[in-house]
Parts: structure tokens; C-alpha cells; sequence
């Protein structure tokens, strides 16, 4: 069974910098996408960034210059990252690491979650 665990919110001010964190286990096969998504109250779910097998990216244009999505180096650690820079109060909300299967465990997974708040 697919597992993802997320890490790396927290609080912090306008202007700085956070990394997050998933590790996706429970499977031999490497996901064929990696993505991050984030939801504030009262909106709907967003997808931040998003990295593929081939290390093709995407960026909602809000983050574009500011986040960065990778994949642990290591092919065995289904690890993927989204460095956060120069934060704004807007990109408050829960962030959520989402995994895509195309072989083995097919289908799609989501993590539990990690808050982010920026503020001063």
C-alpha cells in the first residue's frame, strides 16, 4: 500500500523560505509524477507544482520564480521537494503532496497534509 509522508511546514515571515518534503513508500515502481497541491480555507484545491519522470516541470503561475519542485537524486527514494522562497501572506494553506502510478499501484495518492502560514 502506498504511503506518503510530508514534512517541512511551519510559520514563517513575508519574505522567507521553507522546504517541504514527501516520501512516497510501499512500492517498487517509481511514480510516474510528483505534485504538490495547496488549499486555504474556503477555496479550492491548487495545484502548486508538479514534476514528471523525465523531470518535465509545471508551475501555477503565482509561483513561478519563487517554488521549486525536485526529485531526491537517488532513484530508490521516491522523494519529492518544493523549495518555497520569498513567501506571502497568499501562500498560506494546507500543502499537500499527490503521487501518480502508471505501473504496480495504479492510480493516484494523496498525503495527510502540511501547514504553511506566512506571517508576520
Amino acid at each position: 500500500q502506498v504511503q506518503l509522508v510530508e514534512s517541512g511546514g511551519g510559520l514563517v515571515q513575508p519574505g522567507g523560505s521553507l522546504r517541504l518534503s514527501c516520501a512516497a513508500s510501499g512500492s517498487i515502481f517509481r511514480p510516474n509524477a510528483m505534485a504538490w497541491y495547496r488549499q486555504a480555507p474556503g477555496t479550492q484545491r491548487e495545484l502548486v507544482a508538479r514534476i514528471t519522470l523525465d523531470g518535465s516541470t509545471y508551475y501555477v503561475d503565482s509561483v513561478k520564480g519563487r517554488f521549486t519542485i525536485s526529485r531526491a537524486r537517488d532513484n530508490a527514494k521516491n522523494t519529492v521537494y518544493l523549495q518555497m522562497n520569498s513567501l506571502k501572506p497568499e501562500d498560506t494553506a494546507v500543502y499537500l503532496c499527490n503521487v501518480e502510478y502508471v505501473v504496480g499501484p495504479r492510480g493516484t495518492y494523496w498525503g495527510q497534509g502540511t501547514q504553511v502560514t506566512v506571517s508576520s
